[in-house]
């Protein structure tokens, strides 16, 4: 199987094959920066994976982060509009969270 993997690599039976090096490079700090532009302009042109090494990263959980939300605008027809709001009453909640919850089921469903 070492031919084959060699041949793969570029490798000729008889060459040497180099080793991987052990030692991880320091990777340089992240500079500090005066303004919110200067770090913006900053990571748009180099990427965090010369700063930091992602395979040594952690999952965080963000538990008190609320998801965003933006106002719309929706026109309904009365009679439906009476209609959520009688299911909503029903089930002791607002109609407004009532029609997002019925909204994401519906999404989820298809």
């Amino acid at each position: 199987m070492d031919h084959v993997s060699n041949e793969i690599m570029g490798l000729r039976p008889g060459s040497v094959e180099l080793e991987k090096p052990t030692k991880s490079i320091p990777k340089p700090a992240i500079p500090k920066f005066a303004t919110e532009a200067q770090e913006r302009a900053y990571w748009e042109s180099h990427d965090s994976i010369d700063h930091l090494d992602w395979t040594k990263a952690k999952k965080a959980t963000l538990p008190n982060l609320k998801p965003t939300t933006k106002t719309i605008s929706l026109r309904l027809p009365q009679h439906l509009l009476d209609a959520l709001k009688v299911a909503a009453n029903a089930r002791d909640v607002p109609y407004q969270s009532l029609i997002k919850v019925w909204l994401q089921e519906k999404l989820h469903s298809q």
